[in-house]
């Protein structure tokens, strides 16, 4: 065998294997994933199948009680869809009328349900004594803690290369 016929047979043993993992590749840098972003990087992400829920606790900022809020991933996973709200008293920017979903009453908790409020993004800045908290791809994250009161955090759904681009960027930025 020639040295030209040995270096080919090499270079089609590495790149046949190459070829069939590319669309392995392609399909997992471009699956959704949910990214909580604050504004110096990305907090926390997980995989956004259709679905997949999370929620937020915080103490509204005029009655002063728990607010939770319950939201999932569109069908289109391009998106999210606030589910629920459990309070325990009336105020300013708590739902209460019908076109605003099921309202019933648990024990010492109001509930609006399916609420079906769909939103592109959800974005947050935790303020003084709300305890904004996210609970998040099994963790409990609590916001008012990790970052500085005011921040803006920007929950989105974007393909995992781009958690692996932002991440890159973010730290280059920081150094």
């Amino acid at each position: 065998m020639m040295k030209s016929e040995g270096r080919a047979l090499c270079s089609a043993r590495f790149l046949f294997p190459l070829v069939l993992a590319l669309p392995l590749l392609l399909w997992f840098a471009t699956r959704p994933c949910i990214a909580v972003y604050m504004e110096n990087g990305v907090l926390s992400s997980c995989l956004a199948d259709a679905g997949t829920e999370f929620s937020t606790r915080f103490i509204h900022s005029v009655q002063k009680t728990p607010v939770e809020e319950y939201f999932s991933v569109n069908d289109a996973r391009n998106g999210f869809i606030l589910q629920k709200t459990r309070y325990q008293s009336f105020g300013v920017g708590l739902p209460f009328l019908e076109t605003d979903g099921e309202f019933r009453r648990e024990r010492d908790t109001f509930v609006m349900d399916g609420m079906d409020r769909r939103m592109k993004e959800i974005q947050f800045r935790p303020g003084v004594s709300t305890e904004l908290t996210l609970f998040f791809a099994g963790e409990t994250i609590p916001l008012y803690e990790r970052i500085p009161l005011g921040s803006l955090v920007t929950i989105t759904i974007v393909p995992r290369w781009r958690l692996w681009t932002d991440s890159f960027i973010f730290h280059e930025r920081l150094n």
